[in-house]
């Protein structure tokens, strides 16, 4: 029987594992960030005031009509070697630890380093650690590859690596372990450094591999930042890392670093993904290194998050119900809420966009249905002005139903 354009239905042909139905969550997540006629919480963008405009237009004049002509050219797929040794030079100066030439490639951006581990370690079926709340696009791409996702909980030290270590002992056998160390999303805690030893420890006991997520780590608040678990164990972390958040995300630039072994492995999966990253970013970011630029852009940066993060606690402080509890960051771009009792964050991210004010509701972090009574709360992109207003308005919802739930 031939089949009619009325009768078609390509979804009957679209693979199993495309149907989890999580990037149906980030991209509305993409769409309450973009709509400036709200106060967004939703997004975990930078803010464009940190983009470094004038002096990018300038290298980048400066790369096209200088003859190198390495900026328009395909580029090697582990990348370019100059900007290969300057991230290799600032991954030592800031984390104590350089990777050799075979241990570190360049990315298109930290999502792709995670691609290309779930492409080259997991099998349908293979179990995968994650933080329960954790990255949605981690999720995604993991179960991409048809992995079983398994969530362990978290705490204010973040991962709990004791009950980890409980299931590990009950049987669960791992390939991955994915966790954001540093000032995590969505939930803005940071791993303790007790718990980063033990976490590395029970990897090379039971024989894991731990993707490291360090897109945050360069925005925290204090001077004195705990040693990345790639530092602390290069034999057992592959670290992801990105551009975005520091520079810009529009070069979509970011890297690899690990054993030898594994990042030869990477290199060959993004051989046939994506072939190279771009090479007019990758000497974007390399000239804007070695003038020492980034450095200039961090301080800004991180003085702009701060004071926004600090304004959103007093906020919270000021105007939220008493029963409902939140993070306090000392870096990145998040706070998670937990709401009273009774309250559902999806009901409650409904009535909020009734107000002007977008959040996003806990459940897509979690891959088993968890997080109904938290919600996200991203303070990079609202004016310092707005972000008052936004709680406000929140805080009024949300204490108007406890309210209601206890009388």
């Amino acid at each position: 029987m031939k089949v009619s354009q009325e009768t078609r239905s390509w979804n009957d042909l679209f693979a199993v594992r495309t149907r989890s139905g999580v990037g149906e969550g980030l991209a509305a997540i993409l769409a309450l960030a973009g709509n400036t006629e709200i106060i967004s919480f939703a997004g975990g963008f930078p803010d464009p005031q940190t983009f470094p405009g004038e002096r990018a237009a300038t290298l980048m004049q400066e790369l096209v009509s200088g003859g190198d002509v390495s900026a328009l050219q395909y580029a090697p797929t582990q990348g370019l070697p100059g900007p290969l040794d300057a991230l290799a030079t600032r991954l030592e100066v800031l984390q104590g630890h350089g990777p050799a030439a075979d241990e570190l490639m360049v990315t298109s951006g930290a999502i792709e380093a995670l691609e290309l581990v779930g492409k080259s370690f997991i099998d349908p079926g293979d179990d995968v650690v994650v933080e329960g709340p954790t990255y949605l696009g981690a999720i995604m791409a993991f179960r991409s590859f048809e992995a079983k996702v398994v969530a362990v909980a978290m705490d204010e030290h973040g991962l709990q690596v004791d009950e980890l270590e409980q299931r590990l002992d009950r049987g669960l056998r791992p390939k991955l372990l994915y966790t954001i160390p540093d000032h995590q999303n969505p939930a803005g805690v940071s791993l303790s450094l007790e718990r980063r030893q033990t976490l590395v420890e029970l990897a090379r006991h039971h024989g894991f591999l731990v993707v490291e997520d360090v897109a945050y780590r360069e925005l925290g608040f204090r001077d004195d930042p705990l040693p990345s678990l790639w530092s602390l164990a290069p034999d057992v972390v592959v670290q992801a890392g990105t551009t975005s958040k520091t520079f810009f995300p529009g070069v979509r630039l970011g890297w690899a670093a690990g054993p030898s072994e594994v990042v030869a492995q990477l290199v060959a999966a993004k051989q046939n993904t994506d072939q190279c990253a771009g090479s007019l970013g990758q000497r974007l970011f390399e000239e804007y290194v070695r003038r020492g630029w980034i450095d200039e852009q961090l301080t800004q940066s991180r003085a702009l998050y701060q004071r926004r993060c600090e304004r959103m606690m007093s906020a919270l402080e000021r105007f939220m119900s008493p029963s409902a509890t939140w993070t306090k960051p000392e870096g990145g771009f998040f706070s998670w809420l937990r709401l009273p009792e009774g309250i559902d964050a999806i009901g409650l991210a409904q009535r909020a966009l009734k107000s002007g004010v977008a959040v996003v509701p806990g459940d897509p972090f979690f891959p088993d249905g968890r997080g109904s009574n938290n919600v996200r709360l991203s303070f990079s992109r609202v004016d310092d002005e707005l972000i008052d207003e936004g709680i406000q308005r929140l805080a009024a919802l949300i204490t108007s139903e406890d309210k209601g739930r206890s009388t």
